[in-house]
């Protein structure tokens, strides 16, 4: 199997970008933009460090992250699974890009830009949920922000089909990664207990 090695070679194969996929782009948060962004509850969060990349879905019960400026978000961090990944990242390389996502919308809006992780509490005051406080905010400086087609999402059908019936649970998953080690039946039974008693 051959591999496109070139910029030039690659380009040949697909040809110039259309004019309105270059003018949607934007380098700071427009009123449509705004808009668009303000009503996501939910982002993946794409990171790059030492020891690679990471995707992170991102989700909140109003908007996923707050505007600081036009040209700045607020992301909180909320409890996880002290992994740690994307944070690790974004402390030895701030280079971070997000996907925005609508329930119903096949619309994407795509921000590129550099975060900073802070731990102050006047901004992590403002993510208050129920009396707790997210450990950590990330704060992206945008560099661009643009519109995704909606191919992808019609392609796959994401807001019009359930695909869940045939799928393996997180507790089987950890049962077979650790080979039986970590009881999945008991796993998932007790997930949903600690799923909502820390989802802030």
């Amino acid at each position: 199997m051959e591999h496109i090695d070139t910029i030039e070679a690659l380009e040949a194969l697909y040809g110039t970008p259309s004019e309105p996929a270059l003018r949607k782009v934007a380098r700071r948060l427009t009123p449509t933009y705004r808009k668009w962004i303000m009503t996501s509850r939910l982002c993946v969060l794409t990171t790059v460090g030492q020891d690679g990349t990471d995707g992170s879905p991102r989700g909140d019960d109003g908007p996923v992250v707050q505007e600081l400026d036009a040209g700045t978000l607020a992301m909180p961090d909320w409890h996880g699974n002290n992994r740690l990944d994307s944070l690790r990242n974004i402390v030895t390389d701030g280079r971070v890009s997000l996907m925005f996502m609508v329930s119903g919308s096949n619309t994407v809006i795509r921000v590129n830009g550099t975060a900073r992780l802070t731990a102050d509490e006047d901004l992590r005051a403002r993510f208050e949920r129920k009396g707790r406080l997210p450990a950590t905010v990330i704060v992206i400086a945008i560099d661009e922000i643009y519109s995704q087609c909606s191919r992808a999402l019609l392609r796959a059908g994401l807001w019009s089909r359930d695909d869940r019936a045939e799928l393996p649970s997180a507790g089987d998953i950890l049962d077979e990664m650790t080979n039986g080690e970590i009881d999945g039946q008991e796993y998932d039974r007790a997930w949903t207990g600690r799923a909502t008693a820390t989802l802030w």
